[in-house]
């Protein structure tokens, strides 16, 4: 009779534990090597591409049409078709305010303000009189008041309309030069408060204050260090409040930088806000015994539902903008969807905290309006902030 043989026992080479299967039980090391063919890596490659192209097949689609239904599935513990509650909110975040900020960019640096004023520069070089000059611009300066005093407009998008002012009084007056005529006058200054108004306040001081060279922060339970960092962030926001109220180049610049600073911290807000809003769903909820770690899960799905509503929005409004100019009829189509897109948005979160919650239809929508309301005064106050350090960018 053949003698049994004993099996060779694998050990893991990391912490030389027995191996038992394809992972090591003590340190999770896989018992595959890293130093494979190259074929085999672009095996695992696309394993890893087309797993996750499956969860975001799996996440997206129910995520934007099925309110409540990712939430219900994490808390019955089926995760792992879907994508992580963090990471889908992160990543459509940011996405969403990419395109918020190209679009942004896009209205203030090539939307009216240079349109207007190139249009402006050519009509004026053709200008035969004087008369010719001044009816042309003040034709010109009508649109742009007319566009200005629009409250669709983005108010960054105002303030390139005052530079297209600038440019085209420029335009007229070069032109005007060239004619031997008198040049028009500067616009004047905006009025003075009258003799009793209140100052404008920013914060303890007022706006004089705030503007004066000479002032520093010196706050004493501060170190000096602090200070002298508030008193650098409080003169860049000098230097960008004064470049952003006069127009020329300067206030492209101003206006860009701002822009850029806000847009910078405003992912990190949200995700700063998104603990705030579970926080809230706590307090009113406090009875439901669910834990944090529940109410944050909601959190995060239904922020990543808005981003995701908000990026939808962006780039139906960019397919909107390129084709309104040639097929009318498919872009008052994308409006439509649009305004749907918007509909859906609050009807969703109410009736995700409905299903999630499984409480009547009174208390659920008392709750969604006092949550929603709090939610939004915390979110006005924290958006200040942002636009505070984007002053100082």
């Amino acid at each position: 009779m053949k003698e049994l043989e004993t099996a060779p026992v694998l050990m893991c080479a990391n912490c030389s534990a027995p191996l038992q299967g394809h992972f090591c039980h003590e340190c999770g090391q896989s018992i595959h090597s890293v130093l494979r063919p190259m074929a085999h890596l672009l095996e695992d490659a696309g394993d890893i591409f087309f797993h996750m192209d499956e969860r975001i097949v799996h996440t997206v689609p129910p995520l934007f049409t099925k309110p409540g239904f990712l939430t219900l599935e994490y808390f019955s513990g089926r995760r792992v078709r879907y994508i992580a509650p963090f990471r889908l909110m992160f990543v459509f975040c940011l996405m969403a305010f990419f395109f918020v900020h190209v679009a942004v960019n896009g209205t203030h640096f090539s939307g009216h303000g240079d349109s207007t004023s190139k249009e402006a520069l050519g009509a004026f070089a053709a200008a035969g009189t004087a008369d010719e000059v001044h009816e042309l611009y003040d034709d010109q300066i009508r649109d742009l008041r007319r566009t200005e005093s629009d409250p669709a407009v983005p108010g960054l998008a105002k303030m390139g309309i005052a530079t297209a002012r600038g440019q085209i009084r420029d335009s007229a007056n070069k032109r005007l030069q060239e004619l031997g005529a008198p040049l028009l006058a500067a616009e004047p200054e905006p009025a003075a408060p009258a003799q009793g108004t209140p100052k404008v306040t920013v914060g303890w001081t007022s706006e004089a204050d705030l503007l004066d060279e000479h002032n520093t922060v010196a706050i004493g339970w501060l170190p000096d260090a602090v200070n002298q960092r508030l008193t650098a962030s409080l003169g860049r926001l000098r230097n960008n409040i004064r470049q952003a109220r006069h127009p020329g180049p300067e206030q492209d610049e101003a206006i860009h930088r701002i822009v850029e600073g806000v847009f910078g911290v405003l992912p990190l807000t949200m995700f700063v806000m998104v603990p705030v809003f579970a926080l809230l769903l706590k307090v009113f909820y406090l009875f439901r015994r669910r834990l944090y770690m529940e109410h944050l899960i909601v959190a995060l799905h239904s922020h990543a539902f808005l981003f995701l509503g908000l990026l939808l929005l962006m780039l139906l409004g960019f397919a909107r903008s390129a084709l309104a100019p040639h097929v009318g009829i498919a872009a008052t189509a994308i409006g439509l969807v649009q305004w749907a897109i918007a509909i859906w948005m609050p009807v969703y979160l109410l009736v995700m905290q409905k299903r999630v919650y499984r409480q009547g239809w009174p208390m659920t929508i008392l709750k969604y309006w006092l949550i929603g309301s709090v939610y939004f005064w915390l979110l006005m106050f924290a958006l200040l902030i942002a636009m505070v350090i984007g002053l100082t960018h």
